[in-house]
């Protein structure tokens, strides 16, 4: 299995697993491997050393803190904007196209209030918007509405 640090066209940093280079670039060929934060399938292969196990009786090389914490940055915002993607995946209905008409129900009181996501046009989103009715639009990438592995 070879673990590879992967970069889409819109900077952002994450990890991708293939059985082998060849298996990685079949799969981006075929466009079946895309950003899990925004959904860009121009994904490019970043610089990365393999970690080497030396055996427990060697010490870990020490990494000044500044490095760590310069390193940490990239991936801490893309981590926090996953998770909270995922808990609105897991507590909301998806309605599909119907977004406008079910928010309009539920903010009239013609359907139970609950948290729902859809697709809605930008002329639909602005004309909720002038009737009071709070929305907000979040672009979330396929892969995040399937299964994660």
């Amino acid at each position: 299995m070879k673990v590879l640090d992967l970069q889409c066209g819109h900077q952002h940093v994450f990890e991708g697993w293939f059985a082998s280079e060849d298996d990685f670039r079949g799969q981006c060929d075929r466009g079946l491997v895309e950003c899990p934060v925004c959904g860009d399938a121009s994904i490019t292969k970043r610089l990365s050393a393999p970690r080497l196990s030396l055996g427990s009786a060697r010490a870990e090389p020490s990494i000044p803190q500044d490095v760590v914490s310069t390193a940490g940055t990239d991936q801490t915002p893309q981590a926090a904007w996953m998770a909270v993607a995922r808990l609105i995946l897991a507590n909301t209905d998806d309605v599909g196209n119907r977004f406008a008409e079910e928010a309009r129900k539920i903010h009239y009181g013609e359907a139970k209030a609950r948290g729902i996501r859809g697709q809605a046009s930008r002329a639909e989103t602005e004309s909720l918007l002038a009737e009071g009715i709070a929305v907000m639009p979040l672009p979330l990438p396929e892969a995040l509405k399937g299964r994660l592995q």
